[in-house]
């Protein structure tokens, strides 16, 4: 998007929402459309889309994903599954709206097993559609060797009502379409954040040079980066997780590869692979996850995900053995060690939504505008719902501690799900 410096040694909002991604996004244009006499600023540290919400496969889920699947609560389910359609909805909305290209499809999602431990997963999500009454149907081995190209699945429950989508595209269009009395302001890194009876301050930087801008009210959609601004501290984990995308198959590839485009499909073990084919040929990969305490990767460490990705996608493409992956990169998450997500206020003026763990689309697109009708005094039974499925993060040990434990964890997770990758 790119801001023009600024040159004030303060500028004054009405509200101030740190952090671009879906969250932020949604939390912006929520409140731009609650206050059309306010104005808005919308920062985010790196370009539209270079953040987590532009490095995730693409899913946008309706369903009660991951650790939510734990629960038995029917209410509880029956929430998140009202909070997700109406994200997605409002996505569906603003991609119509505002004409952006980014490849949105209904096609629904594939939630595949490999093995024992994959299909009692998988056991357990059917269970849990049946108590929140969602349709499903079930794809043998045969049916999805023929959608996705491999044999590799035992089966698998497709379910109609999640999107795919380019989520770099989805971001930016959001972003570049937003009300007018939003000043949307990336490549601005918030390097000081300050609370006062009146205002909070944010100093940011912008091509080497600082500015500060004032806001009576702030929105912090910072997920994993929010003890940075004092709040949630030893409460998040962030972590890491990798992706590889290969270049577009040739025609003689596609025929090679034997399935279809335009599919998606994650692993009912959670520790599993994440599989998708892109309407422009591109077959992408996600498994591998790491304590990220500095917020990224090293290059030796991506050095050894490709090889890891690389097995895996051989495992299920050996006749694809001569595609290479023409780009692998990581995205920050934030994950509690009790699987709780934050909504709510942190101070007086100051709002966040927190520790989405890994679903942050959907549950990222509707906390934000709730967020931001929070703020504004409005209340609605999609709030009490939120509400409801929130709650604090468990208290985490400091570092070098968290470190150990989230790494042993995640070894262990790795390992129980080895078969599954």
């Amino acid at each position: 998007m790119g801001i023009a410096p600024h040159t004030n040694p303060a500028s004054k909002f009405d509200w101030v929402v740190v952090g671009a991604g879906f969250t932020g996004l949604a939390a912006a244009r929520r409140l731009a459309e609650l206050n059309p006499e306010h104005s808005i600023a919308l920062i985010e540290a790196m370009p539209i889309g270079w953040g987590a919400s532009g490095r995730n496969s693409g899913f946008v889920i309706d369903l009660p994903h991951k650790f939510d699947l734990d629960s038995d609560d029917k209410e509880r389910l029956s929430a998140i599954l009202r909070l997700n359609t109406t994200a997605l909805a409002d996505l569906e909305q603003h991609t119509q709206n505002h004409q952006i290209e980014c490849e949105w499809s209904k096609v629904g999602k594939l939630q595949a097993a490999m093995n024992e431990r994959g299909t009692a997963k998988m056991q357990g999500f059917m269970k849990a559609l049946d108590r929140i009454n969602v349709p499903y149907s079930f794809l043998d081995r045969d049916a999805l060797r023929s959608m996705t190209g491999t044999g590799i699945y035992t089966g698998a429950v497709h379910t109609s009502g999640g999107v795919l989508m380019n989520p770099v595209k989805l971001a930016r269009g959001l972003a570049g379409s937003m009300p007018e009395n939003v000043q949307v302001m990336d490549g601005c890194p918030v390097i000081n954040f300050s609370r006062g009876d009146d205002f909070n301050t944010l100093t940011l930087r912008y091509q080497g040079v600082s500015t500060q801008i004032q806001s009576p009210k702030t929105l912090l959609c910072t997920n994993a980066f929010t003890s940075e601004f004092g709040f949630l501290k030893n409460r998040m984990a962030p972590v890491i997780t990798f992706a590889s995308i290969t270049r577009p198959l040739t025609n003689e590839e596609m025929t090679a590869y034997g399935g279809e485009l335009d599919w998606g499909l994650t692993p009912a073990d959670p520790g599993g692979t994440t599989l998708r084919m892109t309407q422009d040929r591109r077959l992408l990969i996600r498994n591998q996850y790491d304590y990220a305490g500095n917020y990224g990767a090293k290059d030796e460490q991506l050095e050894k995900i490709v090889l890891q990705h690389r097995a895996s996608f051989l495992a299920r493409y050996p006749q694809l053995e001569a595609v290479p992956f023409v780009s692998t990169w990581g995205g920050i998450c934030g994950l509690s060690r009790n699987h709780v997500s934050f909504f709510g206020q942190v101070a007086n003026n100051v709002w966040n939504s927190s520790c989405h763990n890994g679903v942050g689309v959907a549950r990222g697109t509707i906390s934000g505008r709730l967020m931001a009708e929070a703020a504004s005094g409005q209340r609605s039974s999609l709030l009490e719902d939120m509400e409801k499925v929130s709650g604090q993060p468990a208290l985490n040990p400091p570092d070098p501690f968290l470190g150990l434990g989230v790494r042993t964890r995640l070894k262990l997770a790795a390992w129980q799900s080895r078969e599954e990758v």
